[in-house]
């Protein structure tokens, strides 16, 4: 409910999303609302959708902490009570994303071993793979043992729901570790530190990667603290919509280059589809026990049916008892001591 244009693209893309891959989905919020949206489709296409109501809406305006201790029958309360009590195997929300992460810390709670749960989203890349960035504003301070639990989240998911599986003499997805140059004793005493922890990792660190590199396909995870995160993901959004505007100014300033364009559109057209954050879905919030997918707030329908299949996809790979194994492998957990009577 909380999207710039909601209900009409979450209930679009849910409808999509049913038919294509065969999923359930519970649609929550504003009954009336979702009611008046589904009433533009045929019964047939709702078949495999539900309404669920929840009487509060969370906005973009709301400060998220105060929202969600004062909203309680909020759409992202009433989803999070679902996936918690196994009614729902997932939730999936283009509204207030600072919300969406408080609600889903707060009531689902983090996976074992985990720390620190961290909001990963995928980057385009040269060659169209596409690269995972984490973490992009979970955590705005953090110790390097953090880091080191998102080196092995980001793998994960990589390897197992985008597929980005290189066979390098260590195979798997390759993890970089977000620096202001590659050699090994360049960075903070953060990323120095966590640069010692991840070269120990059994998965192919590559080392450290510089805000370049991001893009360019040659490594498949790059780790950072959240602010680190969040502010490269910010730069980026805006370089890309700066691009875009540069480049319909200047293919409508002349004769020449409206004939140009025409000869380029499928060039054109390539370049627009890998730049498009619809195509991604949204970004996984790693570490909670349950699976939460975070769309932007201007997702349309295509964006908000790809989410969904994200979602399934965390789903049908396990990811989250993957993520407790491998962080339980490298770190066990100690047991608690007996309660003495």
């Amino acid at each position: 409910m909380g999207s710039d244009h909601a209900p009409v693209p979450e209930v679009a893309g849910a409808i999509a999303a049913a038919r294509e891959y065969g999923v359930n989905i519970l649609l929550v919020g504003i009954e009336s609302r979702l009611q008046q949206a589904l009433g533009a489709y045929k019964p047939a296409d709702r078949q495999n959708i539900r309404v669920v109501p929840a009487s509060e809406v969370i906005t973009m305006e709301d400060k998220a902490l105060r929202a969600v201790r004062t909203k309680r029958d909020s759409s992202v309360h009433v989803c999070a009570r679902l996936v918690k009590s196994g009614e729902a195997s997932g939730l999936v929300s283009a509204g207030n994303t600072g919300a969406v992460m408080a609600t889903s810390k707060l009531m689902l709670g983090s996976l074992a071993g985990v720390q620190r749960p961290a909001l990963a989203t995928v980057v385009p890349t040269a060659g169209g793979r596409g690269a995972i960035l984490i973490d992009v504003g979970a955590n705005v301070d953090c110790r390097a043992e953090h880091l080191e639990q998102f080196a092995i989240m980001g793998e994960i998911y990589c390897r197992l729901v985008l597929g980005n599986n290189r066979q390098d003499a260590v195979p798997g997805p390759r993890v970089g570790l977000l620096s202001i140059g590659e050699e090994e004793i360049k960075g903070n005493e953060l990323t120095l530190e966590a640069f010692g922890l991840l070269k120990q990792l059994p998965f192919n660190f590559v080392g450290n990667v510089e805000g370049r590199d991001i893009y360019r396909g040659e490594v498949d995870v790059v780790v950072c603290d959240g602010f680190v995160g969040n502010v490269a993901l910010k730069i980026s959004e805006g370089l890309v919509e700066t691009v875009r505007g540069l480049l319909r100014e200047l293919l409508g300033s002349s004769l020449s280059s409206r004939v140009g364009y025409l000869l380029s559109r499928r060039a054109f057209a390539e370049f627009k589809k890998r730049l498009d954050y619809s195509e991604y879905g949204g970004a996984p919030l790693l570490g909670v026990r349950g699976t939460v997918i975070i769309c932007h707030g201007r997702s349309n329908a295509k964006a908000i049916k790809n989410a969904i299949r994200v979602a399934a996809e965390s789903v049908t790979h396990n990811i989250n008892l993957e993520i407790e194994t491998q962080i339980g492998r490298i770190h066990p957990l100690q047991p608690q001591p007996a309660a003495q009577s």
